[in-house]
């Protein structure tokens, strides 16, 4: 979309003698959040809603009661490339079937593609997502949330390739046996094991976007030391705003990633935005996890809901965060470094109630456009920011790998 007067309209403008304003001209070719939206390529790396259908089927390709995606609401909002979170639960670790829940989330992605053709499409490439819109389809690329399922076995980041995975958070949680957890107290590795350094060159063979959001800040600096290719967080947030919270990312870390070439993509949920709404969750999800531990007579959603019930009867909901809020973290990490280093993580279906309020679901993103373009982003940034600049790594990490040996 251009902000010049088309010619047409110039000529009136003259033949009119110029009776009209600079300003009264100006208000006919503003940008329209909404137009920007639907012409746009709007990547989101972090959408939650396998594991949400693993535990409550529903038929995405038409408008759900819950959750925070389906495909209508999607096509209003202007989301074509959705990335498909496939998460296994850091849990599995210790027990074992990591690499099965993997399996089966994918299969449900695919059944998306081959059940809805004319509305959804698995992307594997930058290509794929262009062509994709080009048809009117919506891309599905996959991402791993949480690097359990390789089991130790580098052979099972080629077969995650093979079926999709271009991106891995490499832990969730708890630790595990690649890298250290932001989470989790136990620090086995001070960072990344052996094996996990292994995996980041492998991963940069292989043409998978390496995602340091959940890991600690140690296992982030050796993967910046690591790998030979930009560098992604999918859904995390500026430190800066939220301190001590080790989950989300300081500001050297922030410029670092940007040295290496890579992206932070901003995380919607309150608790990764305001200080506020982080000392109401921190609490409550431990309060969360020692309830569910004593009932295990009910199933997750079934304690997450009765327990929901008793803790805001005592300590109210959460404070939830504004769109202003979660602008002020992309001004932030442009500041910090320049437009070409921040995109959109927004963890939809995977932080529950604490959506901000104007981007509670995928719906949403004309509205954090138009925020954008009320803080004098310009069009061509803000571009950058829907999608151009997750695409740019995506191209970086696969054209990297087309320059190392074979991937068979």
């Amino acid at each position: 979309m251009t902000t010049k007067l088309s010619s047409i309209a110039l000529t009136i403008v003259l033949i009119s003698g110029c009776n009209q304003s600079a300003d009264t001209a100006t208000e006919h070719t503003a940008p329209d959040a909404n137009q920007i939206a639907m012409n746009s390529i709007i990547v989101d790396t972090h959408i939650d809603v396998p594991y949400r259908l693993e535990a409550k089927p529903a038929d995405i390709s038409k408008a759900t009661d819950g959750g925070d995606f389906d495909y209508p609401r999607a096509v209003s909002g202007g989301l074509n490339v959705p990335f498909m979170s496939i998460y296994t639960p850091a849990e599995l670790e210790a027990v074992g079937g990591s690499k099965a829940v993997a399996e089966e989330l994918i299969d449900m992605v695919n059944g998306f593609a081959e059940q809805w053709p004319d509305k959804f499409a698995i992307a594997r490439s930058p290509t794929d997502v262009r062509e994709q819109f080009a048809a009117g389809i919506m891309s599905m690329p996959l991402g791993m949330e949480n690097g359990s399922p390789v089991e130790g076995d580098l052979a099972n980041l080629q077969h995650f390739f093979d079926r999709g995975i271009r991106y891995i958070t490499l832990t969730h949680s708890l630790s595990n046996h690649i890298s250290d957890s932001s989470y989790d107290t136990n620090r086995q590795w001070n960072g990344l094991s052996e094996f996990g350094a292994e995996v980041v060159n492998e991963m940069n063979r292989l043409g998978i976007m390496v995602d340091v959001s959940h890991v600690s800040d140690d296992a982030f600096w050796q993967v910046m030391d690591i790998s030979n290719t930009p560098v992604i967080a999918s859904h995390s947030s500026a430190r800066h705003f939220t301190p001590d919270f080790e989950r989300n990312m300081s500001d050297e870390m922030i410029v670092a990633l940007a040295k290496n070439g890579g992206v932070i993509q901003i995380n919607f949920g309150s608790s990764f935005v305001t200080a506020e709404a982080l000392a109401y969750a921190l609490p409550r999800w431990d309060a969360s996890k020692e309830y569910t531990a004593q009932h295990p007579e009910l199933s997750e959603e079934e304690a997450d809901h009765e327990f929901r019930a008793m803790y805001e009867a005592e300590h109210g909901t959460i404070p939830f965060a504004n769109l202003d809020d979660v602008l002020d973290h992309f001004d932030h990490v442009v500041g910090l470094t320049s437009i070409d280093h921040v995109g959109i993580g927004s963890d939809y279906d995977g932080v529950g109630d604490s959506l901000p309020i104007g981007l509670k679901d995928v719906a949403a993103y004309p509205n954090l456009i138009q925020g954008l373009l009320d803080r004098d982003y310009s069009e061509d940034d803000i571009r950058k920011i829907l999608g151009g600049n997750l695409l740019r790594v995506w191209q970086a990490v696969e054209d990297y790998a087309a320059t190392t040996s074979s991937k068979t």
